[in-house]
Order: C-alpha cells, then structure tokens, then sequence
C-alpha cells in the first residue's frame, strides 16, 4: 500500500514540476542565458583592461627611457599622450612626469600643471599634497614670500605627509626674503619635530648658519 501512495507523490511532484517549468521555464532559461553572457562580459572587459594596462605600462616605461637618454622633447611628448589616453593610474603619473619634462623649458608651464593636479581631488590628499609641493619647490627661487606661503603653508601642518619639505622651502623663502623672524619660526618648528629626517636637520642648521653669517657681515 505504502509503494501506490509513494508512487502518487511522486506523479503529483513530477505535475507540479511540470505546470512549474511551463509556467517559469522561460524565464529560467534566461536567467541562465543572462548569467553567461554577463560572466563572458566581464572576463572580456578584465581582459580589455589588463590589455590596456600592459600598453601603458610599455608606453611609460619608453617614454621614461627618452628622458633618460635626454630626449626631453620626445619624452615630454610621450608623457603628454598617455596623461589623456592611457589608464587611469598611468595617466596620474604621466601627468606628473610631463610637468617634470616641461619645466626643464618652461618652469611656469610646469607650475600650471602642478597646479592642476593639487586642485584634482580625485588624486587623493597626498598626491595633491605633492603636486602643490613641487610647484612651490620650483618657485621658491622666484616668487615673493608670501607666495610660497600661500602654496605651502598648508602642507606644513602636523597632519601632512610631506610637512618637512614643506617647512624648508618655507624656512628658504624666508631667508631669501630676509625675513628672519618668519625664517626662525619655520626652523624652531623643524628642530623641534622628532620625526624631522636628519636630512632636513642638516639643511636648517645649514640655512641658520648662512643666516648668522648674514647677520655678521
């Protein structure tokens, strides 16, 4: 008796399976069809991108070795093509290599795109932090005091990753100024910084040195 019941289950499931599959069937065979061809799309755009990183890669490394062999034009030129075509990652440092390779003949050239790069908040603080960096560097020659402290005051702060280059550009702009209050200010802060690199230490015990020799002559 116990086989007749179990054998009626099973044509009622087989039924339900039945009315289940007419009904929804369609659907699942699209499910499927859509989970293919969206695994097929994804193996093939990361096969894409990996494509594209690779040429990059290349293109930045031979427009690195143009520099290299100083061929500034050449290489200014590579680096300004991957800055607007390659990926993302390698047109950031493109875009920080052409400024290097441009302001070889045009520093203010140089220091609009530093400049363009610091107010890209895509870049992230540190990059920016470092655009802005090497463009007050490339001015500290040249541009008034206040200027340098207009660009680099900011990244002076406790905060920043590059605080230390910061405060030494800012320490030079002050002796060139002969500003010494503003040049003490910036060298009590270096001294009194334990992670100040000894590098720096000795470019402001150096600067000091020049500034008391000023004083004396």
């Amino acid at each position: 008796m116990s086989d007749i019941f179990q054998e009626v289950d099973e044509e009622v499931r087989r039924e339900q399976l039945k009315k289940l599959w007419e009904r929804y069937g369609v659907f699942l065979i699209a499910a499927c069809v859509l989970l293919v061809v969206a695994v097929g799309g994804w193996r093939t755009y990361e096969w894409w991108e990996a494509k594209k990183a690779a040429e990059a890669s290349s293109a930045f490394q031979a427009a690195v070795a143009l520099s290299a062999e100083g061929k500034n034009k050449e290489a200014e030129e590579a680096f300004a093509k991957l800055a607007s075509s390659a990926t993302a990652s390698y047109r950031m440092l493109a875009r920080f290599r052409e400024a290097a390779e441009v302001a070889r003949r045009d520093p203010n050239a140089a220091v609009a795109i530093y400049d363009q790069l610091a107010a890209d908040n895509s870049l992230g603080r540190v990059l920016q932090d470092l655009a802005a960096l090497r463009a007050g560097t490339m001015l500290v020659d040249t541009a008034p005091y206040s200027e340098i402290v207009r660009r680099l005051e900011p990244l002076a702060a406790s905060d920043r990753t590059f605080r230390h280059s910061a405060r030494i550009m800012l320490a030079l702009a002050a002796w060139r100024a002969k500003d010494t209050t503003a040049m003490r200010k910036w060298s009590d802060m270096i001294l009194a910084d334990a992670e100040t690199p000894s590098g720096t230490r000795g470019q402001i015990q150096m600067l000091l040195a020049l500034s008391d020799a000023d004083k004396k002559s």
